[in-house]
């Protein structure tokens, strides 16, 4: 990891950073040494197979087996050695991981500065750096374009440093590798594969503290896909896309015109218009032990009584008979 000797800002050091440390160095070059000796050994074995069968009818079984393990061991020590250095070269490979879209940008800006120069005299090319500099800091939309990525690259190495300070939980210290990173309208996405001894659970309890590393509201952490636990994806917020006003393109479409409300000239109704019931109707009972009986209509053309045709019993008006349902 990097690490400076320097013991202060004006005191006295060395002046050496250390890039990889060197119990993870140690760790490393003795993985190289097992996986040359394994890809050396299986690589031999297969191109030995291969060779013996092809050369046993000219030199014979004992010959064919000995020129065969000879052809292989120097067939497969190159495989071994590729394969040993770069896994000898892995921390600094991750490394460059990390750095890589700097990197890429600074070899970029000087590539191209130099084959400007090649084609074009100074004053071009200062007005060329001018205008590169220039637009995305006078155009908005740039301008954030810019910052959104901006804050990529500075979530890459914020999320980098919470794990090699706080969420190391193997003996080793491998930290996870962070894929890459887009902006969101909230703020950053990042896919980070993790290593053995981390989990879901470990990183969502200390995401309060990642979310201060990284200088934002707040830190989410999911699976990116459900097949795979080591793979998650980091959401970080520094904004609410919500909170702001829109504007909406739909007011330009009434040409300026601010819609009202018309009030209703017609007036309410003062009391229930009920053609078919009249004041006499409805008629005020007298009231009981100096309590007011609630209003009861009373029709005035109440039915008359009738004569059961049958039995020739007299029916009082407004009763039914029960004979009359059977």
């Amino acid at each position: 990891m990097p690490k400076s000797n320097r013991s202060g800002l004006l005191g006295r050091g060395s002046g050496s950073v250390t890039v990889i440390e060197e119990s993870v160095q140690r760790s490393w070059v003795r993985r190289a040494k097992i996986v040359f000796f394994v890809v050396w050994v299986v690589v031999g074995l297969l191109t030995a197979t291969v060779l013996v069968s092809t050369w046993e009818h000219s030199l014979g079984t004992a010959g064919a087996a000995v020129v065969s393990l000879i052809a292989a061991a120097v067939a497969g020590f190159l495989p071994a050695f590729m394969t040993a250095l770069v896994v000898v070269s892995w921390p600094v490979i991750r490394a460059i991981w990390w750095w890589l879209p700097e990197l890429a940008m600074i070899a970029a800006l000087i590539a191209g500065w130099a084959e400007l120069a090649a084609y074009a005299d100074l004053v071009l090319r200062l007005a060329a750096l001018a205008a590169f500099v220039g637009i995305p800091v006078l155009v908005a939309p740039a301008r954030r374009r810019v910052v959104s990525w901006f804050w990529c690259l500075v979530s890459r190495h914020r999320v980098r440093t919470c794990f090699s300070e706080f969420i190391i939980s193997n003996r080793r210290g491998s930290l996870p590798l962070i894929l890459g990173a887009h902006p969101t309208p909230a703020g950053e996405r990042l896919w980070v594969l993790l290593r053995p001894g981390l989990s879901l659970d470990l990183i969502e309890s200390n995401l309060d503290k990642i979310a201060v590393a990284c200088w934002a509201t707040a830190v989410t952490a999911d699976l990116a896909t459900p097949s795979n636990s080591a793979l998650l994806r980091f959401d970080i917020k520094r904004r609410d896309p919500l909170a702001g006003r829109i504007a909406s393109p739909l007011t330009a479409a009434f040409g300026g015109i601010t819609a009202t409300l018309k009030k209703d000239t017609v007036p309410a109704p003062a009391a229930l218009d009920l053609t078919d019931v009249t004041p006499e109707d409805v008629t005020q009972a007298q009231p009981k032990n100096g309590q007011a009986s609630p209003l009861r209509p009373q029709w005035p053309n109440a039915p008359a009584a009738r004569s059961d045709t049958l039995t020739g019993t007299v029916v009082p008006g407004g009763k039914d008979d029960l004979d009359d349902w059977i």
